[in-house]
């Protein structure tokens, strides 16, 4: 398919996917936006509407199994995603699948091993955002021996409000929607392993806040889904770490990740994608400029393009290192739930 048009389906259409995936695949040359299916057959028909989509489905199973379809791009909740990405490799279709993975690691795994059962297939998860601009300065730095050894890592991911009991339950906080994907816990692991590699061990300890909720229809659940946690983790070469992601640090500092090394120090705003760093002999943290030309950013449409074209491998990010997060997301649900420490299984 090195020059024919790409034939896409939707399944699912939120915020993220008519914010990227639709208008941006649209843009790409040679690449067609054939039907959508979302979760009903009106907001379907909103959708082709805004972005000129010729055909609206009522269900998923008609996306997947269309004759004039080639690639899938899946943006529901993660519930749906090992079912729907395992579905769509079985009909020979490409899959671009919203982050994150899936709902656990078993999950992850049989989405995986359904794209190496298909490897003329592109099988692409949508990578973790907000670190993609200086991704490629912090992986220079580490590789150029700016930190030396790296020891310690701190970081903190709070939101920055205080916890809102009366609120109505979110997806995210719905166990059975969101599967244990804690908070924004995936997306900086995802990014972390970009620069120091995936963990061996973890310690955890959560917090639920309001332990029940009522939905949009009014029914009250049972919360499952922790408003914070804190992580101790050993990296596989060698550093440890403090991790912590919460909605309940009201007040708290901007979130900001630390690398401390026996050699220098690097700092991320995250916020501002703000660099500072120093080396060993200097009093003080300083400016660390970010190349232009390192600044990628977002191309995850271009690259789902070109992979399926045959011009790039996908980097950012595929089904492996999508394992690897959920393997992480797992074994902080079972060292939280048993009190213990619990090793990190690689791909």
């Amino acid at each position: 398919m090195s020059e024919s048009t790409i034939r896409v389906g939707f399944i699912g259409a939120g915020a993220n996917t008519r914010k990227h995936h639709l208008p941006k695949l649209k843009a790409q040359p040679g690449v067609e936006l054939v039907a959508v299916a979302n979760r009903s057959k009106e907001s379907g028909e909103r959708v082709a509407r805004e972005f000129g989509i010729a055909r609206v489905h009522a269900g998923w199973q008609e996306i997947v199994n269309a004759p004039d379809i080639d690639a899938v791009c899946i943006g529901t909740w993660p519930y749906m995603h090992c079912e729907m990405t395992t579905a769509a490799l079985a009909q020979g279709k490409h899959v671009l699948c919203e982050a994150r993975m899936a709902m656990n690691a078993a999950e992850g795994r049989r989405m995986l091993e359904a794209s190496r059962k298909a490897p003329g297939l592109i099988a692409q998860l949508v990578p973790a955002p907000h670190t993609l601009e200086v991704d490629a300065t912090i992986q220079s730095l580490l590789a150029e021996g700016f930190l030396g050894e790296v020891l310690a890592v701190e970081l903190q991911a709070g939101q920055g409000r205080f916890i809102e009991p009366a609120a109505p339950m979110h997806w995210r906080q719905d166990i059975t929607l969101s599967g244990h994907n804690i908070l924004n816990m995936g997306i900086w692991y995802e990014a972390m392993m970009r620069w120091l590699g995936p963990a061996q061990r973890v310690t955890a300890m959560t917090k639920i806040a309001v332990p029940r909720r009522q939905d949009a229809a009014g029914a009250t659940h049972e919360i499952k889904v922790p408003d914070h946690v804190d992580i101790l983790v050993q990296f596989r070469r060698g550093a440890v770490g403090h991790l912590r992601f919460s909605s309940v640090t009201a007040l708290a500092p901007a979130p900001e990740a630390w690398l401390f090394g026996s050699e220098g120090t690097l700092r991320l705003e995250a916020d501002s994608l703000r660099l500072t760093g120093g080396r060993r002999g200097e009093s003080a943290l300083r400016e660390i400029p970010v190349a232009p030309k390192t600044r990628i950013g977002w191309r995850v449409e271009e690259e789902f393009v070109n992979a399926i074209r045959g011009r790039e491998k996908i980097a950012r990010t595929g089904f492996e290192d999508g394992v690897r997060y959920m393997e992480f997301t797992d074994a902080v649900t079972r060292s939280a739930a048993t009190g213990q420490t619990v090793e990190v299984k690689d791909v």
